[in-house]
């Protein structure tokens, strides 16, 4: 018999979900209990995993396949949840890009493509789940910075800029989503065990590591359990917040 769980019966849409932080927040969604929409950009990909996930923590979890950054794709995809559910809990804003460049070698292609992705569409998400959460009275957002959209990091200042921004509009969408119930907060990771990670080579994540006061990498189980916080009514009057989630990482 499974415990009640934090988030049990809540409605929740989580972006990017195919690997990494987003996996693992699926995951613990959905054994504490909630009714979990899950998107990538990938047909069929989220399938299997949904399935299994669904059976194993006795809940329902929806796979939804839709380019975060192609509006109207976004709006059918929430259009779904309000036809199928009627309410719309908990958006996690994670799906996003890492790309960078020294510079002086930055173009404009590469700016565009990381602030569409990382900033623009994560708006126009929030955008979209208020009209649902307004009418509830009622809504949880959380947005995925990090630690260096903080602190800055040398050589990714494209990146950085990008989820300072995110940073930044979680901060005033909370101040004005607040009256209505909503509230909206972020996390900023720090050096996270995930693919994206592994692709910079051994060599150069000892070196950061170097720079973590916890002395370990952080692993996507350590980001999603600070989100089920976050989406729980354990944080009930906590709104406009940045949590760091990166082992007093020093960049």
């Amino acid at each position: 018999m499974l415990r009640e769980g934090l988030l049990k019966g809540k409605v929740a849409l989580i972006t990017g979900t195919g690997r990494g932080i987003g996996h693992k927040t699926v995951e613990r969604f959905a054994e504490e209990g909630a009714i979990v929409y899950a998107t990538d950009l990938h047909e069929g990909s989220l399938d299997e995993f949904a399935r299994e996930t669904a059976l194993r923590y006795e809940t329902t979890i929806v796979p939804l396949y839709f380019d975060v950054t192609n509006e109207s794709e976004a709006k059918k995809a929430m259009l779904q949840i309000k036809k199928e559910q009627g309410r719309l809990d908990i958006l996690v804003n994670n799906a996003g890009i890492m790309r960078d460049n020294v510079i002086g070698m930055i173009g404009q292609q590469l700016m565009h493509d990381v602030f569409n992705i990382n900033v623009f569409a994560v708006i126009n998400m929030i955008q979209l789940a208020n009209k649902l959460m307004s009418r509830q009275k009622s809504g949880c957002i959380i947005n995925i910075s990090s630690i260096v959209g903080l602190e800055g990091a040398a050589g990714q200042m494209v990146y950085s800029a990008s989820k300072g921004a995110v940073a930044a509009l979680t901060k005033a969408a909370a101040k004005e989503l607040a009256p209505n119930g909503i509230r909206v907060n972020a996390v900023a990771p720090g050096l996270i065990n995930t693919g994206l990670l592994q692709a910079i080579g051994d060599e150069k994540i000892a070196e950061n590591l170097k720079n973590v006061k916890m002395g370990r990498l952080g692993e996507p189980i350590d980001v999603a359990n600070v989100l089920v916080f976050l989406a729980s009514d354990l944080s009930g009057y906590v709104t406009g917040e940045i949590v760091g989630v990166d082992g007093e990482a020093q960049v």
